[in-house]
């Protein structure tokens, strides 16, 4: 895994300067390349790349970058890695002799060099983020894997365009916009992340996952060209007869095995749930010797799988390492969280995800990952209550589910979670209690809307009201999605997959590993592993109420019943736990009034009063709280 960093301008009066520049851009990245440095300057003087190298495959400097075709004519500054790269080298047509080593960075570049940047991208497998210079065309392209792995950030400023794989490389470049853009703050308030291809910043965009972007010498883009659609690929895959369940674990293992090609150790994650489980044994049936696993645990047992993960192990014959975290354990990672993430990001599973790839980077420098597979193979709750929610709904008119909406929401969520506080435990149990008023004002809001986009839009925030936070909530942005496939599983799956997985998921494995540069591969994002579970049938990926049947089919050709027929549990924290406990007094330090009215942003009072009735027990607001205390600490940080 590498940082890459460049720059275009409309000019050569900067002179050697945009060599500098590009280097001091990617020294910004140093924790994503840790190993060695490069860069490069066009003759013409206005195009600059700089690299952040974490040699992986070709260690020796056949594999440094930036890196020119052999023709001279592009030049490539990449970071990621591809798993088809023989089949890529076939299609170049060079004799091995005709290359200088074997990393897959030059495979990539030449077979550019030979069949042109869409070619390239739509024949790549793996996950990527590049930028390349056409010097014969004099043009920039930019290009993300299909899933969105690998981030890349553009900054357009008067005089220039950059780009890099985060923020903090471009923002301090002159002329970016550097301000508060109010919707992705809403965004975060809402879904604990920002959304799409906007960034937190005004003048800083990401490409979108699956495309491409050229620019010119004149600084002006093109349209983006969407080289892979989870949509459009989905109903090709879907009109398929679906494989047997030997021919999808055949293909399972096949991916797999394609990911464990390293110049260096390779390990994986295990946290004992179906998904990683079964990465690790494919892994464990082609290693030539005990598989090296890793996994964190917590002294409370209703968020600890450790135990779990122990007995996969155990049974698998991996060698393993945890680590049960301590509250000192968390405290030293909270202060990190604004330089790790780059940008306010808020799922609270962001800490246990940093320090178990610190944990892992102790002992290997590639780690495997079970991601993907809820959004591939339906193993979200989410999506049973998605599923439910058409079928439910549609026996009851819309004009009593609105009604019947507006009187719930009639209470504030306050309110709802006094009245409920009040019952006895033996009359409500904890499960229930446990932020009633919120799941009443999320139902309220599923009952209102009557579709199925609106209603899974409510399942998927964090915060049922973000405008009540918000200094100017006529921002307010709609991100419910009324394309795609009318089933509200596919739907949500879809949604999910095109949404939460790259800017939620990836984004913290991302950020987490490589803050501890580390990479992290994800085998089961693999393109014909999408094809593969889009035809398989929606009514056969939820049975009996499990999720990801094929998977726990798959896994049980390893491991005993009871170690997969379980219910899933998640990567959860005890965040509202901490928020009271270890992390109050940094709470406190960070909600302060007159700093939150002062940055006109957000309602100092209505977070004080959401904090206030926090600590004092009689609700939890850990889930909305927890981006604002993000935000503010990320404030803090970069300000």
């Amino acid at each position: 895994m590498c940082g890459i960093a460049g720059l275009l301008v409309g000019d050569t009066r900067r002179g050697d300067a945009i060599g500098d520049l590009a280097r001091s851009m990617a020294d910004t990245l140093t924790h994503r390349g840790p190993d060695a440095a490069g860069s490069w300057v066009d003759e013409s003087r206005t195009v600059a790349f700089g690299h952040r190298r974490l040699s992986v495959v070709d260690l020796t400097p056949a594999g440094s970058q930036p890196m020119t075709s052999r023709d001279g004519r592009w030049t490539i500054c990449y970071n990621g890695e591809l798993y088809n790269t023989e089949a890529l080298r076939a299609m170049v047509g060079l004799p091995t002799s005709g290359y200088r080593g074997h990393s897959d960075t030059e495979v990539l570049v030449e077979l550019v060099a030979a069949r042109g940047v869409e070619f390239a991208v739509r024949e790549a497998i793996g996950m990527f983020a590049f930028a390349m210079w056409d010097s014969r065309e004099r043009q920039l392209w930019l290009g993300r894997d299909r899933f969105g792995e690998k981030p890349l950030y553009i900054a357009q400023a008067p005089g220039l365009v950059a780009f890099a794989s985060e923020i903090r490389a471009v923002r301090a470049l002159p002329g970016v916009d550097t301000s508060i853009d109010e919707v992705a703050l809403h965004d975060l308030v809402k879904y604990g992340y920002v959304v799409g291809e906007r960034s937190i910043l005004r003048g800083v965009r990401r490409v979108a996952p699956g495309s491409i972007l050229c620019f010119g010498s004149d600084l002006t883009a093109g349209s983006a060209i969407r080289y892979w659609s989870p949509h459009e690929a989905s109903v090709e895959s879907h009109s398929r007869a679906p494989l047997s369940n030997s021919e999808l674990l055949d293909l399972l293992a096949d991916v797999v095995e394609s990911r464990m090609v390293a110049d260096v150790p390779l390990g994986a994650f295990l946290s004992g749930g179906i998904d990683s489980s079964l990465v690790v044994a494919l892994m464990s049936k082609v290693s030539s010797s005990p598989v090296k696993t890793f996994t964190i645990g917590f002294g409370n047992r209703d968020y600890d799988e450790s135990i779990f993960a122990k007995r996969v192990a155990a049974h698998l014959g991996t060698d393993h390492h945890e680590w049960i975290l301590g509250d000192a354990d968390v405290l030293s990672v909270i202060p990190k969280l604004p330089s790790i993430y780059d940008e306010p990001f808020a799922d609270s599973s962001q800490i246990p995800t940093f320090l178990v790839s610190q944990l892992t980077r102790q002992h290997v420098t590639v780690a495997l990952s079970g991601d993907g597979g809820d959004e591939l193979f339906g193993g979200y709750e989410r999506y049973k209550a998605i599923a439910r929610y058409e079928s439910l709904f549609g026996r009851i008119p819309s004009s009593i589910g609105r009604g019947t909406g507006r009187v719930l929401k009639s209470r504030s969520i306050d309110e709802w979670n006094r009245s409920f506080g009040r019952l006895p435990r033996r009359v409500l149990p904890g499960a229930i209690r446990h932020r009633s008023g919120e799941r009443i004002h999320k139902l309220a809001h599923m009952l209102e809307s009557y579709s199925v986009p609106s209603a899974y839009d409510q399942l998927m925030s964090a915060n049922v009201d973000p405008t009540s936070f918000l200094v100017n909530p006529a921002l307010r942005f709609d991100r419910v999605r009324t394309a795609g496939p009318n089933d509200p599983l596919s739907y949500a799956m879809l949604h999910d997959t095109t949404v939460y997985l790259p800017d939620d998921i990836l984004t913290k494995v991302d950020r987490a590993s490589m803050a501890n540069s580390l990479e992290v591969r994800v085998p089961l994002l693999d393109p014909r592993v999408f094809d593969a579970a889009w035809r398989i049938p929606r009514k056969d990926l939820i049975v009996s109420g499990d999720g990801k049947l094929p998977l726990r089919n798959a896994l049980k050709t390893f491991l005993p019943d009871d170690l997969v027929d379980r219910p899933k549990k998640g990567f959860g924290v005890p965040m509202a736990e901490w928020l009271r406990g270890p992390l109050r007094q940094w709470g406190d330090e960070l909600l302060d009034p007159v700093a939150m009215n002062d940055g006109g942003l957000l309602v100092g009072s209505v977070v004080l009063e959401r904090w206030d009735a926090h600590q004092a027990g009689s609700a939890d607001f850990s889930v909305e709280l927890w981006p604002i205390l993000m935000f503010q600490s990320w404030l803090n940080e970069w300000n």
